[in-house]
């Protein structure tokens, strides 16, 4: 088994607290936000903790259509959430998982940092395309970008 990982990070001029809890509504506002990557994300067990599963629908800017992923972690004290993708076309056949580990820490500055972390475990020596991986972390900053643009408006 062969891993690929990208690495996203976006400085944000909000404490990391405020990034957090809009974080927290990544469900709610991504799609709002980023329609053309999220249709949909719905909760199909649990309230948002550890254990949660959810079911994401894409929108068309992807070649892949569901995935459904399970909270690993949620410690709204630390500021980290975590998530693993483990069913739907969104592993395009060469993974058995995608991981995503998301921190937020405090800057110097009074702001903070936004950090996710995607790792594909993948089935033999399968990987995604370097393109893709540059799309995935792109797609990544814009979304966040616009989630931070969302949530000032909304304040």
């Amino acid at each position: 088994m062969t891993t690929a990982t990208i690495v996203v990070e976006v400085a944000s001029s909000h404490p990391a607290e405020t990034v957090f809890k809009h974080f927290c509504d990544f469900h709610v506002i991504a799609p709002k936000v980023n329609p053309s990557l999220f249709k949909s994300i719905e909760t199909v067990e649990g309230t948002g903790g550890v254990g949660t599963i959810k079911l994401v629908t894409f929108g068309d800017a992807v070649p892949f259509t569901t995935g459904k992923y399970k909270v690993d972690i949620f410690d709204a004290s630390n500021f980290t959430y975590g998530h693993t993708f483990y069913e739907g076309d969104i592993l395009m056949g060469i993974a058995n998982s995608i991981t995503h580990h998301v921190t937020i820490t405090s800057s110097a500055d009074g702001g903070s940092v936004y950090k996710q972390t995607v790792t594909y475990n993948c089935i033999g020596e399968n990987k995604p395309s370097e393109e893709a991986l540059n799309f995935e972390k792109a797609e990544a900053e814009k979304t966040f970008k616009a989630i931070e643009a969302y949530a000032a408006a909304q304040s």
